[in-house]
Order: structure tokens, then C-alpha cells, then sequence
């Protein structure tokens, strides 16, 4: 192995970068370096030699420029922005030296920058590169990049001009997360705000820009609305507060970008885009400032969220436009559908107002809410609930408005929130939505149209799944509601028939419907109950049993470590369990044994003996062992000669021997001090003709004298090539002993032993080497020192074998 490695390194052997190769010539150029399939590879593992090619000025203006200059447009597509990519990966490795050389040199700094000076709209792979390498450099050398940003007075003017490039925008928002240190942080905030940059993004949500532009700039401002709140819960004791969204959240800042949007001309991306703000300053949050008021949705702590007052005011004096846009949205073509003809469709900006209808209703606001029962917005929006049969995004909404309308308490202006008992006459909204909106008679009608449609061989409608969310809303909130006294109260004061109706409803229809909603969403627990019986059907036992597969730890009392050779114990020093007993008795029982029990001998490779003696037998005291099952030592007759199987189920012998190692078998394992030929035995042999290497055959004899009565002695023969192998095992049932035997002989002029083992259990072995020319060194047991080996026969030891011995 060390002469294999050695000549490895000695003749060079190892594989080496081509870049290492190229960076000798004095000639090579950035753009061979570039053509390197292992160049970014090389770069991340700061290779030193192309780290100092890199960082030469006139290769980092030449990345610079690769970034930043549009590539000849002569070029194939497919490789025409290769060397912009490989630039930007370069010079975003985030190379330390790299990254020093950059923020330090403002020749470069000012040559990246100069790609805002390009007209718009910008190409928008290079504005990706451009922004990832300024991104880059923002979080590595944030004090430098902005000092910098800050001397270009047009910077922020640069960023509204090609806001509409998706690219530009995240850069944006990268000089807002990147920057972590508190102070410096708060440094851009103000740089950002005293550059009127939340202003600049509002004006351009008019219907006069382009819809990239309205999109990227409400984005930009609803993520800014985001970060400043994550980033006050983080930091609760801020000194000084975020000024963008202090300044997005003014009165006058909300009133500007709703009277942009309800110009003299609908544009539909306007609306949606400014809607998209209102909805993320609707947001509930936990802080509660000074200006403040706390909103509160269903199922969640009243004190625990806070809206600003200013935002509510700037939305209600706009709210019968928005309710206007319900009536009458943006032109839109009809649309033709699958199941008929949309004229006109839902669009996206009414769902968006009725999405702002619902976050308004969780403010749960008394002004808001006498505003919305003034303008009928919910009836509105209950009527395009039954004609849209089959907008799901509608009927989500909608159903989300009546949820809130039945959960919220109601707000007194004097006193805050009303008990329901105290609530019974004040709840404006919700009697709305029972007497003026009639939910319940519109349900009803609804049901009654499906079935009778259902009937005539019709498709069920689309929002019945909804329509059955909200009955059930209605009942529960009679039964446990915070307005349950007030919702009972209503229920009363319908007409007689309805009321009828109604009750006969809840009871049949409704209830009938539940219940098979109920069987269908149980059955996956029917499913698996299923499966669980089907399981159990596999356990043997119950709990009670022993789980065969699970591991058991073997432990031994220190004097049943201590025994001598003689295997004597007492039955109370016994460790193992009961069920272990059971499960090895069954295993061991000679009685049981049958012919799937012998052990297998694949010929087709040198074979691979385990040996187990984990056997019951009894001591010489007549104390039984733990694993009792003495009859495993009877002497029958050996089964007839099979090829190919080996059976070592029943053993006896008479061996006795002494200061031996104790093993960690049960069964006592040592090694004989008698010399082989002194043994009488009961002998099994297996022989194999020398010209079968690696066979192995099996016969049984047995000479029956008298010595042997309870001894049995086993042999195995192996041929392998030249290599002539022969393992014995001497059993005695009586002194608990077992013996070990390997002989190797080799035709060659000297035997070499070599074995694989793997350690699992201990006993006594010995082992020798016996050669065709008998020579002393073949002889001697194997695993002794030079100082050891003797020409005694004997090698006494405890050994852990596990595999071919």
C-alpha cells in the first residue's frame, strides 16, 4: 500500500486543474480562463494562482464590463451570455480579497454603477447580474457601498426609473436586509426617507404608469411595510422608530395613493396594486403604539394586534368608491367558459375590494361597519355570491365576511367591547345582515333550487360546499356564539314560515348533510382502524410477548465470571430472562429438529463456518442452567449420509480439563492439554478429494465404545486449492467443556494460515499449522509471539471469532 502510494505521488499521478496549467503562461487571457468548465470550481477553493490572475485591475474591469455591457448581438443565443454569467458567479464567490478589491477601488465601483445610467427598460439577465454583485458587496462592505451610494445624489432617482425592472426592485429591498448592525441600518432608513423614496414609489401606482411599475412598486412598499414591522418586534426598544413606515402609514401618504387610483380613468392594475398596500397595512400586528387602535379576529387575544387609526380614516372617506367599483369595475370582455358565458366576470379588482370589505370587518370598527350598512357593500357582495356559481375565490371571500360579521363582539364607542348579554339591540351589521341582506331566506332558496335542479338530472351548484359552511356557521353561532342571544333574538322575528323553514332545515336537510360530510371525511380513520386490525392479526401473543428482533444486553454477576474451568454454578447466578429461555429453547430443542434445520453448505465458494454455542445444558452439580433443555446432549444416531449438510443438534461428551478461560457462552469453552489421538470420539468427518478445491463433504460414524458415552467430536475437513483444513469440536456434556480444534496442512513447502474474523462470541480454541514437510514453524499454534512458540501442541487462550475460523 505505501509502495502503491508512494510511486502514486512520485510520478505524479494525481489529476490537477488545467487552470493550474494555463496560469503558467505568461500569455494566457481571462477569457481562456473563463472557457474552463472547473474555472468558478477553482475560484470557491481559493486557488491562489487564479485568485492573483483575478485580481489584477484589468481582469476585474473586464468582469466588471462583462456584467454591465450588452454582449454582440451576432452572437448564438446559447453562448452570447456565457461570459456575463461566469463574471457574476466570479465576482460573487465571495472571495474575501475579492470582495476587498471591489469596495476599496471606486474606479470600479463607479464603472458597476454607470449600467443605472442606461436608459430603460434595462436588459433584465444583465440588470440580475448587475444586482447580485451590488447586492454582494452591500453585505460584505456595507459601510463603504453605502457611503458611496449616498455621494450619487441620483441614486434614488435611478432606482424609480427602473423600478419596473424586477431586478432593481430587489436591490432596493437589499439595502434594507442586508444591513445588519443597528446603527448603520438606521443610517439608510433615513438617507431613504429624507430621499422622499415611500412617496416616489406611491406616485407611481397611476393608472398613467406601466403595469410592471405599479406591480414592482407596491411590492416594494408592502415589503417594506413588512421588514419595518419584523424588525420593530425584534427590536422592541428601538430609540428611534422605522421613518418609512411611519411615513407610509400618514393620513396624507394613503389619501395620495387613493386619489391616484380613482382617477377619472379605471386602470385595473392600479386599483389592484394599491389595494395590495392597503391590505398589508391591514395587517394585524402586536405591538400597540400611541395612534393606535387594537383589532382583534376570531379566536384570537382582543389586546393582541394594533391598526393604525390613520390608515381607517384614509380608507373611509374612500369607501363609497370602492363600493362602487362592486356596482361598476373596470370594462372588461366577456369571457366564455366551460359551462357558459361570464358577462361581465368577477375580475380581479372586485375580488380585491371585497378582500379589503373583510380585513375592514376584522377591524371590527363601529364607523367602518355603519359605513358598510349605509352603502349595502354586504348585500352586494351576497348577491355575487348566488351568481357566480362557480368563482370559488368569491364564495371564499364572502364566506369569510359573514364568519366575521356572526364572531365579532360588539364595540361600544364609550364602554369598548359589549357582553353579548348587553348587546341585544346595538349590533348594527349583523341585524343587517339577518333583516336587510335576508341570509337566512337566501339560503334556503339556494338549497331548495339545488336540489330540485339535482332532481332533474342537473350538476350540484359550485358553492354549496360554501353555502353549507355558513348555515352551520349561523347555527353554532345561535348555540355558542359571542352574539348568540342576539342571533336567537332574529331568528325569532322571521316571518313564521320561514322560521319553519328554517328549524326543518337545521334539523333535516343540513343535518343529513353533515352527517354524510362527517362518514366521508371519517373515512380515513375507518381506513386506518382497518389497517390496524388487519395488523394485529400478525401479533403472536399480545404485549405480553417476547419481541424477537430486539436487543437484549447479557449480563453476568461477577462470580459467574469468577467460575473455575469446571463449569460449576449455582442456578441463581443465571442472568438470562424467561423469555429468552423459551425462544432459545425452541430454537436449540433437539426434539423440533427437522430437516430445514440443518445448516446449508453453498459449494460454489470456500465456505464460511459460524459456530453458536449459545446451548442449554446442564452443570455437573445437576443445577440446571438457564436455558435448560439437557436432552440436547443425548446421543442418537446420526442421520445417513447427505451431501451438502451439516447437522450439529445433538452432542455429549465426557472431556474434562483444567485452568482454562471462562467464556462468555453459556456453554464453557477450553482447550485440551491431551494430545488429539488420546480422545476417544463419536466423529463426524468431512472429506472432500483433493481435486474438488473447496468442496466439503460429510459422513457420520460412530464406534460406540463406552468411554465415549457422553462424548461427541465432531470434524470437519475443508480442501481449498493446496490448503487442507480440518476443524474438530469435542463436546462433554458432563464437565461442560468444549473444545476447538483447526489444523491447516499445506502440499506447498510451507503452510500459511490466513483468516477473516469478526468478533461476536469467546471461547477456547486451538489452532495449528501443519505442513507436507513438517517443519517446526508449521507446527506451532497460531497467534503466539516468538518468545511463545514451543513445541508444545497446545494453545490456551480465549479468542473471539465470529465467521471462518
Amino acid at each position: 500500500m505505501f509502495a502503491v502510494t508512494s510511486m502514486f505521488w512520485k510520478f505524479d499521478l494525481h489529476s490537477s486543474s488545467h487552470i493550474d496549467t494555463l496560469l503558467e503562461r505568461e500569455d494566457v487571457t481571462l477569457k481562456e480562463l473563463m472557457d474552463e468548465e472547473d474555472v468558478l470550481q477553482e475560484c470557491k477553493a481559493q486557488n491562489r494562482k487564479l485568485i492573483e490572475f483575478l485580481l489584477k485591475a484589468e481582469c476585474l474591469e473586464d468582469l466588471v464590463s462583462f456584467i454591465i455591457e450588452e454582449p454582440p448581438q451576432d452572437m448564438d443565443e446559447k453562448i452570447r451570455y456565457k461570459y456575463p454569467n461566469i463574471a457574476c458567479e466570479l465576482l460573487t464567490s465571495d472571495v474575501s480579497q475579492m470582495n476587498d478589491r471591489l469596495g476599496e477601488d471606486e474606479s470600479l465601483l463607479m464603472k458597476l454603477y454607470s449600467f443605472l445610467l442606461n436608459d430603460s427598460p434595462l436588459n433584465p439577465l444583465l440588470a440580475s447580474f448587475f444586482s447580485k454583485v451590488l447586492s454582494i458587496l452591500i453585505s460584505r462592505k456595507p459601510e463603504q457601498i453605502v457611503d458611496f451610494l449616498k455621494k450619487k445624489h441620483d441614486f434614488v432617482d435611478l432606482i424609480i426609473k427602473h423600478i419596473g425592472t424586477s431586478a432593481i426592485m430587489d436591490l432596493l429591498l437589499r439595502l434594507l436586509t442586508c444591513i445588519e448592525p443597528p446603527q448603520p441600518r438606521q443610517d439608510v432608513l433615513n438617507w431613504l426617507n429624507e430621499e422622499k423614496i415611500i412617496q416616489r414609489l406611491v406616485g407611481i401606482v397611476h393608472p398613467s404608469q406601466e403595469e410592471d411599475r405599479h406591480s414592482n412598486a407596491s411590492q416594494s412598499l408592502c415589503e417594506i411595510i413588512r421588514l419595518s414591522r419584523d424588525q420593530m418586534l425584534q427590536v422592541q426598544n428601538s430609540p428611534e422608530p422605522d421613518p418609512l413606515l411611519a411615513t407610509l402609514e400618514k393620513q396624507e401618504i394613503i389619501e395620495q395613493l387613493l386619489s391616484n387610483i380613482f382617477h377619472k380613468e379605471k386602470n385595473e392594475s392600479a386599483i389592484v396594486s394599491a389595494i395590495q398596500i392597503l391590505l398589508t397595512l391591514l395587517e394585524t400586528r402586536r405591538p400597540t403604539f400611541e395612534g393606535h387602535i387594537e383589532i382583534c379576529p376570531p379566536g384570537m387575544s382582543h389586546s393582541a394586534y394594533s391598526v393604525n387609526k390613520s390608515v381607517l380614516e384614509a380608507i373611509r372617506g374612500r369607501l363609497s368608491a370602492f363600493h362602487e367599483l362592486l356596482l361598476e369595475p373596470p370594462k372588461k370582455s366577456v369571457m366564455k367558459t366551460t359551462w357558459g358565458m361570464l358577462d361581465p366576470p368577477v375580475g380581479n379588482t372586485r375580488l380585491n375590494v371585497i378582500r379589503l370589505i373583510s380585513s375592514l370587518l376584522q377591524t371590527n370598527t363601529n364607523s367602518v361597519n355603519g359605513d358598510l350598512v349605509e352603502l349595502n357593500s354586504i348585500g352586494v357582495i351576497l348577491d355575487m355570491f348566488f351568481k357566480y356559481t362557480w368563482n370559488n375565490f368569491l364564495h371564499t371571500q364572502v364566506e369569510i365576511c359573514i364568519a366575521l360579521i356572526l364572531a365579532s363582539p360588539f364595540e361600544s364607542p364609550e364602554n369598548g367591547t359589549v357582553t353579548d348579554q348587553d348587546s341585544t339591540g346595538d349590533n348594527l351589521l349583523l341585524r343587517h345582515l339577518f333583516l336587510k341582506c335576508q341570509l337566512v331566506e337566501r339560503i334556503l332558496e339556494a338549497w331548495e333550487m339545488n336540489e330540485k335542479k339535482q332532481a332533474e338530472g342537473g350538476r350540484r351548484h359550485g358553492y354549496m360546499g360554501h353555502l353549507t359552511r355558513i348555515a352551520n356557521c349561523i347555527v353554532h353561532s345561535t348555540d355558542k356564539g359571542p352574539n348568540s342571544t342576539l342571533v336567537q333574538q332574529l331568528i325569532k322575528e322571521l316571518p313564521d314560515d320561514v322560521r319553519e323553514r328554517w328549524e326543518t332545515f337545521c334539523t333535516s336537510s343540513l343535518g343529513e348533510t353533515n352527517k354524510r360530510n362527517t362518514v366521508d371525511l371519517g373515512n380515513i380513520a375507518l381506513f386506518e382502524a382497518c389497517c390496524k386490525e388487519r395488523i394485529q392479526q400478525f401479533d403472536d401473543g399480545g404485549s405480553d410477548e417476547e419481541d424477537i428482533w430486539e436487543e437484549k444486553r447479557i449480563a453476568f454477576t461477577p462470580e459467574s465470571q469468577r467460575r473455575s474451568s469446571s463449569g460449576s454454578t449455582d442456578s441463581e447466578e443465571s442472568t438470562d430472562s424467561e423469555e429468552e429461555d423459551g425462544a432459545k429453547h425452541d430454537l436449540f430443542d433437539s426434539s423440533n429438529a427437522n430437516p430445514e434445520d440443518k445448516m446449508e453448505v453453498d459449494l460454489s465458494e470456500p465456505p464460511n463456518w459460524s459456530a453458536n454455542f449459545d446451548v442449554p445444558m446442564e452443570t455437573t452439580h445437576g443445577a440446571s442452567l438457564d436455558s435448560v433443555g439437557s436432552d440436547v446432549w443425548n446421543t442418537e444416531p446420526m442421520p445417513t449420509k447427505e451431501t451438502g449438510w451439516a447437522s450439529f443438534s445433538e452432542f455429549t461428551s465426557p472431556l474434562s480439563t483444567k485452568d482454562s478461560l471462562r467464556s462468555n457462552s453459556p456453554v464453557e469453552m477450553e482447550t485440551s492439554t491431551e494430545p488429539v489421538d488420546s480422545l476417544t470420539t463419536s466423529a463426524v468427518s468431512l472429506t472432500a478429494p483433493p481435486e474438488a478445491p473447496g468442496s466439503v463433504a460429510m459422513e457420520a460414524t460412530s464406534d460406540g465404545e463406552d468411554d465415549a458415552e457422553n462424548t461427541d467430536k465432531v470434524t470437519e475437513t475443508v480442501m481449498n486449492g493446496s490448503m487442507k483444513e480440518t476443524l474438530s469440536l469435542t463436546v462433554d456434556a458432563k464437565t461442560e467443556t468444549a473444545v476447538f480444534k483447526r489444523v491447516l496442512k499445506s502440499y506447498r513447502e510451507e503452510g500459511k494460515l490466513s483468516t477473516s474474523q469478526d468478533v461476536s462470541c469467546k471461547y477456547v480454541v486451538e489452532e495449528r499449522t501443519e505442513s507436507a514437510d513438517a517443519s517446526p514453524a508449521a507446527s506451532q499454534p497460531v497467534g503466539l509471539s516468538p518468545e511463545q512458540r514451543t513445541d508444545q501442541p497446545t494453545l490456551l487462550g480465549e479468542t473471539s471469532v465470529n465467521g471462518p475460523v
